[in-house]
């Protein structure tokens, strides 16, 4: 039974490593600009609720983009306890800086998540643009972000980049790059970016959206209930019609720390039932899942030993050294990725517990139980 179990674990490691749509490869990078004869025009929307802490880092690299035609930044100032909007307007009007509005949403209705009725009051604000950009409170882009990130949008409707995250302390380099990893796992970034393939996906912190498309879709209303709203917004973008597309940034990063484990346990138990669709099945396979694929190959090779076993986990560190390099991060590091996959698998748990608690995905002091 053993040795059979173990040949499955290869079987399966050597599927995903090269039928899974090359998910582990980082090569998804901004397509090559093309600059347009006439330069469209954008509204950066940044949605932040108690960000003053981070503000002073992220909002001036926004301010400070040159872009050669209408741009503006709208700041959403979504209830902050923290004076986030005072602090957002100091930071604002220096010469030579994009202009910046600061708005506050009315009072957060049923069925709307803070974070997307915020995001829909900057999207008004903005008017008749052409493009939106839909940036966190805690990404901060590099020079030429906003520039390069229109021009290599092309035929696109819906442009989203993977925000670099931070990797300082040693919980952040353990969890941090296996995040992204199961992320792309996921979502494969090459049939996101794959006009006849049906997944679609973004990362939140980046998304670069046509107005027309969105407005199509059905605005930030169409996904207004999401947890998960970024995934939601590249589907109903796709459903309408549009294409969109889904990479690893270099000039994108956030700044957001998470030097606990309970900071990153929160981040990944926060969505990871609803990302289940709150399923006890889905729940119970992808237990299963994890632990056969990720937790199998270690323990049969020391308890086998098992030969198949090995060559898997092999071959599941192998295929994390890619991401390992992108966060420069030792490739070894691929080796412990079992003992990331279990604390995924006790994250996802425990959101499953949250939620049958009637406790639902919370996030500054909200508490939603909608999908």
């Amino acid at each position: 039974m053993l040795t059979v179990l173990g040949w499955l674990t290869l079987v399966v490691w050597l599927g995903l490593a090269f039928g899974h749509g090359w998910f582990w490869r980082t090569g998804q990078r901004l397509p090559p600009p093309a600059r347009p004869a006439e330069w469209p025009s954008v509204a950066v929307v940044v949605p932040a609720r108690d960000e003053a802490a981070v503000l002073p880092v992220t909002l001036p690299t926004l301010l400070a983009q040159w872009y050669p035609g209408q741009a503006r930044v709208i700041l959403v100032d979504d209830d902050s306890g923290d004076g986030t909007g005072d602090l957002a307007r100091r930071l604002g009007g220096a010469p030579g800086s994009l202009l910046l509005t600061v708005v506050t949403p009315d009072p957060l209705p049923a069925g709307w998540t803070g974070k997307l009725w915020a995001a829909a009051r900057g999207v008004a604000e903005a008017g008749a643009v052409d493009f939106v950009l839909l940036t966190d409170a805690d990404i901060a882009h590099g020079p030429g972000s906003l520039e390069t990130l229109v021009a290599a949008c092309g035929e696109h409707d819906l442009l989203s980049q993977m925000a670099v995250l931070r990797t300082e302390t040693p919980w952040e380099r353990l969890i941090v790059p296996a995040f992204v990893y199961f992320f792309a796992m996921l979502y494969p970034f090459r049939r996101v970016n794959n006009p006849r393939s049906r997944v679609a996906a973004a990362a939140g912190g980046c998304v670069l959206v046509r107005r027309r498309i969105l407005e199509r879709a059905g605005g930030l209303a169409a996904v207004r209930g999401a947890v998960i709203d970024d995934v939601a917004l590249a589907r109903a973008v796709s459903a309408a019609g549009g294409r969109t597309w889904l990479g690893f940034a270099a000039n994108v990063h956030s700044v957001r720390p998470y030097p606990r484990l309970s900071d990153l346990w929160q981040m990944v138990a926060r969505t990871a039932y609803t990302q289940l669709r709150h399923s006890p099945l889905v729940l119970a396979g992808t237990v299963a899942g994890l632990a056969l694929v990720f937790l199998a190959p270690p323990v049969l090779t020391f308890t086998g030993p098992s030969w198949p076993a090995s060559a898997a986990w092999v071959l599941m560190a192998a295929t994390f050294a890619p991401i390992a390099r992108y966060y420069r991060q030792w490739p070894v590091l691929g080796v412990l990725l079992p003992v990331t996959a279990l604390l995924y698998t006790l994250m996802t748990l425990d959101s499953a517990r949250r939620h049958w608690a009637g406790r639902g995905a919370g996030w500054k002091g909200r508490t939603y139980s909608s999908t």
